[in-house]
C-alpha cells in the first residue's frame, strides 16, 4: 500500500471509530434487588460520579453497608433513570433532595412534587454501625414506613446528629463538594423550597474505584 493509501485508510478507520453509536444502557428496574443479585450487581462499582447543571461530584458507595440500596441506586443509574430529574428540594444548612421522575417533564413546584418513584418500593437498612449522618453523606429518602425505599436520595449539608437512624446510608460524597455546597445555596421559592433555578442531574456514572497512583521517589 502507498503511503497516501495509508493515510487515507487511517483517516476512514478514525472516523468510523469516532462515529460508532454509544451502547445501548440496559432496561431499568421494575423491583428492588435481591440480596442474591446485589453480590453480582456491585461489582465494580464503587464510585458514582454525578454530573450536574452547577457542577460534578463523587459518591463512594458503600454496598457492604447498605447492598439493596446501593445496588438498586447502581442499576437506576447505570439505566439513565436520573439523567434529566433535578433536586427538587434544597434546604440551606440541611440536606439537598433529588430522586423524583417527576421533575424530568418539570423542573418548577408542582403538586404532587416529591412523591414520584421507580414504580415499586422496598425495605429500609438501617445505618450500620460506625456510619452517622454526617456532612457529605448520602442516604435515601423515604415516605417514613418500613418498605418506602424507592428513588429519592438526600446528601446531607451538615451533621445531622439529630435524624432518626431510619434512612439508609449509601455513601459519602468525597470530591467535588463545593458542587454539593452550590446547590445547598440555589435560591428556592420558600416553604416548598423548590430551586428558582433548576439543578439538573445530567448523568450518574458507575465506576470501580480508580486505581491507586504509583509512590513517587
Amino acid at each position: 500500500m502507498t503511503p497516501r493509501r495509508s493515510v487515507v485508510a487511517l483517516t476512514v478507520t478514525v472516523l468510523m471509530v469516532g462515529c460508532s453509536p454509544a451502547a445501548t444502557p440496559p432496561p431499568c428496574p421494575t423491583a428492588a434487588p435481591t440480596a442474591d443479585q446485589a453480590s453480582g450487581l456491585l461489582q465494580g462499582a464503587d464510585q458514582a460520579v454525578v454530573v450536574t447543571s452547577k457542577g460534578g461530584f463523587t459518591i463512594d458507595l458503600q454496598g457492604d453497608a447498605a447492598p439493596i440500596a446501593t445496588t438498586n441506586f447502581v442499576a437506576l443509574a447505570r439505566c439513565g433513570f436520573y439523567d434529566g430529574i433535578s433536586f427538587h428540594r434544597v434546604i440551606a444548612g440541611f440536606v439537598i433532595q433529588a430522586g423524583d421522575p417527576q421533575t424530568r417533564a418539570n423542573h418548577g413546584d408542582f403538586d404532587g412534587l416529591g412523591t414520584g418513584g421507580p414504580g415499586y418500593r422496598f425495605g429500609i437498612e438501617p445505618p450500620a454501625d460506625g456510619l452517622n449522618y454526617d456532612v457529605y453523606t448520602v442516604a435515601m429518602a423515604n415516605a417514613g414506613g418500613t418498605d418506602t425505599n424507592g428513588s429519592q436520595f438526600f446528601i446531607d449539608l451538615a451533621d445531622l446528629a439529630q435524624l432518626p437512624r431510619a434512612y439508609t446510608i449509601f455513601g459519602q460524597v468525597t470530591s467535588g463538594t463545593e458542587v454539593v455546597d452550590a446547590i445547598g445555596q440555589v435560591p428556592t421559592n420558600g416553604a416548598r423550597r423548590v430551586p428558582l433555578d433548576p439543578v439538573v442531574i445530567e448523568s450518574i456514572t458507575i465506576q470501580p474505584e480508580p486505581a491507586a497512583s504509583p509512590t513517587e521517589g
